[in-house]
């Protein structure tokens, strides 16, 4: 049932093959717990007392509440695809309550850092200081994810309408327009991209490793890190980190909540609105600093 369930996940739910992996590595350490615990040998047997157990020891095991609120996530899909499926007549997850926890505002690189981040002097000159400084450029100008960045195409950038195209979350496309800069900085990637690959096809990826091959999300990950450790202090390193930080600095300097909503590929408004807490934090500091009464 657990190939059935991922199998439908991504053929019918069309979910990223990255979200079906982490669907199943959870539903593995699942089935491992409920194994050595209990000496159940199918989810199908686990009941609501052996769920709750597991998620005591994953909190005695020090996991982040956001965490432990994922795998019980997961376990409700899979439990409501067995439920369908008359795999079993009464879903275990019903009455199982998502752990509480206390809000946290988005992380997000300050403008001068990030500025100061992308000078052209911080990258090589060859093909892989440019393509990394691309990287860059591209997640903090544009806000794609990590996967819509690996799945972009020569052929999905578009320099005369000054956009690209991008296959988000559900097999949706959406269209970012870009700078001038931005493209300034394209153009200047496309000759060393050229120069490095004789000729550029328009079915290359946009990112690619050396030997032009595919990139993948741990060398992404590995390029952010490089950069934002040497300029940016006391913040986790990753790609979404450079997401925050292009919706909070859209919000401040003003950006229309919707129109930042239709930016980011987000299904609704209440996944934007998080970034809105970090706005109202500023115009507090400018608050405090200049009103004579403050």
């Amino acid at each position: 049932m657990l190939f059935s369930f991922i199998s439908y996940l991504e053929h019918e739910k069309r979910v990223s093959r990255h979200t079906s992996l982490a669907y199943k590595k959870d539903l593995d350490q699942f089935m491992e717990f409920i194994n050595t615990a209990f000496g159940m040998a199918n989810p199908e047997e686990a009941g609501h007392a052996e769920i709750r157990a597991w998620m005591v020891d994953l909190i005695e095991d020090g996991l982040e509440v956001a965490t432990v609120n994922r795998k019980i996530a997961t376990l409700r899909s899979f439990y409501k695809f067995l439920l369908r499926s008359e795999v079993i007549s009464k879903d275990p997850t019903f009455k199982i309550r998502s752990l509480k926890k206390g809000r946290t505002l988005p992380a997000f690189i300050q403008e001068k850092e990030m500025l100061t981040l992308l000078e052209e002097n911080n990258f090589a000159q060859d093909f892989e200081g440019q393509r990394d400084r691309m990287v860059m450029q591209t997640l903090y100008l544009t806000g794609i994810r990590l996967s819509e960045l690996i799945g972009l195409k020569w052929s999905s950038v578009d320099l005369r309408q000054l956009q690209i195209k991008v296959l988000g979350k559900g097999k949706k496309f959406r269209i970012i327009p870009i700078s001038g800069s931005l493209k300034s900085a394209i153009l200047q990637y496309r000759k060393v991209f050229e120069d490095s690959f004789s000729i550029q096809n328009e079915n290359d990826f946009f990112i690619v490793k050396s030997n032009r091959e595919q990139v993948y999300p741990m060398m992404i990950y590995r390029i952010v890190k490089k950069y934002l450790n040497l300029f940016v202090r006391n913040t986790k390193s990753s790609p979404h980190l450079m997401r925050h930080t292009f919706a909070t600095h859209l919000l401040n300097k003003g950006a229309d909540l919707n129109a930042v909503k239709d930016l980011l590929g987000h299904a609704s408004l209440a996944a934007t609105q998080v970034y809105t807490h970090n706005s109202i934090e500023k115009l507090k500091a400018v608050y405090e600093q200049a009103h004579p009464k403050a």
